[in-house]
């Protein structure tokens, strides 16, 4: 891999300007459009980029930073969407001061024709008063046909009575009118509203879709990965199984009909987020053609499903799962298991996946164990503190999973990272105290890799291999006289796959054989990857765009072209 060229990113003179902003990370994938790429920033602003020497062709700040910070991670943005009609080219993007924005993409100024004078308030028609403080934008709306249909970054915990709901809409793309609203909480009367009891729907909040969303244009359906309600550890005072929260939800595309759903997690306690978009494939089998979709979870379980009917394409089995102790929660009594594939990731905590490199690090790490409630899969949180393995970072992230179309291989990146909740009470607030947890003499937990990527048959559903990605632990003195070779690392891991590799962008960009995980080769980044690489081919190059930087380094693109 050869450095072609770096694109420093738009938001440095703002920040010049601003010393009170602090930016989070530059978690944008660039899009590549008719020989130009398109990327955001952390502050919402979108450029377009000559692909062939990183030279900015225009930029358009919405100055969305002068709203205040946005919920959650503050200022960060992943990308944006784009449509055209043959004629008119647009960009769309939501902010993270709430708006949703379409562009000329040819010139970067704002298309008068749409919504306001260029933009419309999504705070508006969500029937509460939303504080910009909770409720903003910062992953890229989904354009499908002509449909531009957005979701939303709503704040975790509750701050107020009536935190935003997490509300999918859809508008056309050419004059930015609505097409449907869907309630992912459902309204009095509406299907699902039952799953919530004592008609706790009515102040409840989030299980919105802060990912990426996939559409199949040929099925006329779109499809939700829809996250935790609002407060995301306890759900005392939201009984019931909540739907539709961490479900998988099929949308018809005109009409904001629920054509069916699956529900992953019933009455979420464990921030168990879809946090990426579902995989649509077509697997050829004798029998014809299988259209599925297999969704990652943080859980580190594929849920796949046929994606027109939403029956599962091996059985899903409800299966009995531990109890809360907290007077007030009422936990489900079970969950759904996949029966194929198996986990991606570390479930629960046993005294086998700890880590075992010697007997001295293993009793250590029971020590640790030893002060929080742990043990099975989908402990609730506790008084003491319960110990979740996958954590809320997974598993599964919203770096989503790569797909090969002729290998029908899903390549699912994860991490291994635990993670403990602790419930208290503060007069008439139940709240929750959360945190990792770590291992011994500056060690994980838990058994390698720490990082890595499974390679999963969507013909059979098994694993063909699993490769650690990542390292930084093998020199530790505590391990260092083993000679181990590389147990991956727990940042977060983007993978891109092309016709013959897979490539992984994380503390490295690096190439890994398809068939077998061996590693071909790796290059230096000067931080870790914050974003998906983008690769594509420009004048008989192969280009690999990837994002790095946060609150402490320089935002930039990378461009590297792959050599022979």
């Amino acid at each position: 891999m050869t450095l072609a060229w770096k694109w420093c990113s738009s938001i440095e003179d703002v920040l010049i300007e601003n010393t009170d902003i602090e930016v989070d990370r530059n978690e944008v994938t660039p899009i590549m459009i008719d020989g130009v790429l398109y990327a955001s920033t952390q502050l919402s602003q979108v450029a377009a980029i000559n692909p062939t020497d990183g030279k900015t062709i225009w930029l358009f700040d919405p100055e969305s930073h002068l709203a205040g910070r946005p919920p959650n991670h503050g200022f960060l943005h992943r990308g944006v969407a784009y449509w055209s009609d043959g004629v008119e080219k647009r960009i769309f993007i939501g902010t993270g001061d709430s708006y949703l924005y379409s562009i000329d993409a040819v010139n970067g100024e704002m298309d008068s024709n749409f919504g306001d004078v260029g933009k419309i308030n999504l705070r508006e028609g969500l029937g509460r008063t939303i504080n910009n403080e909770y409720y903003g934008v910062n992953s890229p709306p989904l354009v499908c046909k002509d449909t531009v249909i957005v979701g939303s970054s709503v704040h975790d915990f509750p701050m107020e009575l009536l935190m935003p709901p997490g509300d999918v809409r859809a508008f056309d793309a050419l004059n930015g009118d609505l097409k449907w609203q869907f309630h992912i909480v459902p309204h009095l009367g509406e299907y699902g509203s039952e799953t919530w009891e004592n008609m706790s729907n009515e102040n409840a909040a989030g299980a919105n879709v802060w990912s990426w969303m996939s559409c199949d244009e040929e099925l006329g359906l779109v499809y939700l990965p829809t996250t935790t309600p609002t407060n995301d550890h306890y759900g005392g005072d939201r009984y019931g199984d909540n739907l539709f929260a961490e479900s998988i939800v099929a949308i018809d595309l005109e009409t904001g009909e629920r054509k069916w759903h699956f529900q992953t997690v019933h009455h979420g306690l464990w921030d168990y987020d879809l946090p990426a978009a579902p995989n649509l494939v077509d697997v050829i089998t004798n029998e014809g053609t299988e259209k599925l979709l297999a969704q990652i979870s943080k859980n580190a379980f594929t849920y796949v499903f046929d994606r027109e009917t939403g029956i599962p394409k091996w059985p899903i089995e409800e299966k009995a799962v531990p109890q809360s102790t907290i007077p007030s929660e009422k936990t489900s009594l079970t969950q759904p298991f996949p029966s194929k594939p198996a986990p991606f990731d570390h479930q629960g905590i046993n005294a086998d996946n700890l880590i075992n490199f010697t007997d001295e690090l293993r009793n250590k790490a029971l020590d640790i164990v030893s002060q929080y409630d742990y043990g099975e899969f989908y402990l609730p949180p506790s008084d003491l503190g319960a110990l979740a393995v996958p954590s809320i970072a997974g598993g599964g992230s919203w770096s989503g999973a790569g797909y090969h179309p002729e290998k029908n291989i899903l390549f699912v990146p994860s991490v291994t990272l635990p993670f403990v909740t602790r419930i208290e009470r503060s007069g008439l607030q139940t709240i929750q105290n959360r945190d990792y947890v770590h291992g011994p003499d500056g060690l994980p937990l838990m058994r390698p890799p720490y990082g890595r990527v499974t390679a999963i048959s969507m013909d059979t559903g098994e694993h063909l291999w699993v490769a650690p990605v990542g390292n930084g632990y093998e020199s530790n003195s505590a391990i260092a006289d083993l000679n181990l070779s590389d147990l991956g690392y727990h940042q977060r891991i983007f993978v891109a796959v092309t016709k013959n590799l897979l490539l992984t962008a994380q503390q490295k960009l690096a190439a890994f054989n398809l068939d077998t995980g061996e590693k071909i080769g790796d290059h230096d980044l000067p931080g870790d990857a914050m974003g998906a690489p983008m690769v594509f081919e420009l004048n008989d190059k192969v280009y690999v765009v990837v994002a790095v930087g946060d609150s402490e380094t320089q935002s930039e693109l990378l461009a590297f072209t792959l050599d022979e």
